[in-house]
């Protein structure tokens, strides 16, 4: 079975409900060039990877928003409603999409029911390849994809990093939204951080690892 009909199954199971969920997906990143210069405004070189984050989702009727990873069942389902998306500490993780959803209704998109959402990342756990930036893209995908939303990837990139700045308040770059949001096939991209324009450069890894 592949990994977004297994996922599906498990949807089904954690929300208890018949509905077949939409199936989204956003990679990670590794950036070969430009450490530590991409929140100072720099040039880096990122590339996306084949590993990343699923979100799976289905709208609900009323307002309430409900969280659930597969990385993290300890925390079981974690509820809130699209009237009350304060930021949470002890909501851990659930705080990237959690303010995907604010900051895309703050930004004027109409987002006036709630949703089931199952996570599952298959990126290395602190391996530095940018997992939550991954389920911020991931979310902002799904929200366009679910709702509707007329936005594009651009935009999306740029609240991503809003939630780590603004809403987390982690003082992060641009990078790793951009090269996850705008990443390429067997590409990387030379980024300048401040005026983020961009160039795509062939980057075949072959059967080489980074």
């Amino acid at each position: 079975m592949n990994t977004a009909a297994a996922l599906s199954n498990d949807f089904r199971s954690i929300f208890k409900t018949e509905k077949t969920p939409r199936t989204f997906f956003a990679p990670g990143r590794i950036n070969l060039i430009g450490e530590h210069t991409d929140y100072n405004g720099g040039h880096v070189f990122p590339a996306s990877i084949s590993f990343g984050t699923y979100a799976l989702g289905v709208k609900r009727d009323d307002q309430m928003i409900r969280f659930y990873s597969k990385n993290f069942p300890d925390k079981g389902i974690i509820e809130c409603s699209l009237s009350d998306l304060a930021f949470d500490q002890s909501d851990g993780w659930a705080n990237y999409p959690k303010g995907m959803f604010l900051l895309m209704k703050a930004a004027g998109h109409q987002i006036v029911h709630g949703a089931d959402i199952l996570y599952y990342g298959n990126i290395p756990h602190g391996a530095g390849l940018s997992s939550s930036a991954s389920i911020e893209l991931a979310t902002g995908v799904l929200l366009k994809g679910l709702y509707d939303l007329q936005t594009d990837t651009i935009s999306m990139v740029k609240l991503g990093q809003k939630v780590e700045n603004e809403y987390i308040g982690v003082g992060s770059g641009i990078m790793d939204q951009f090269a996850i949001g705008m990443g390429k096939k067997d590409h990387a991209i030379l980024l300048d951080c401040r005026t983020l324009d961009y160039t795509y450069a062939p980057f075949v890894l072959k059967e080489h690892d980074v």
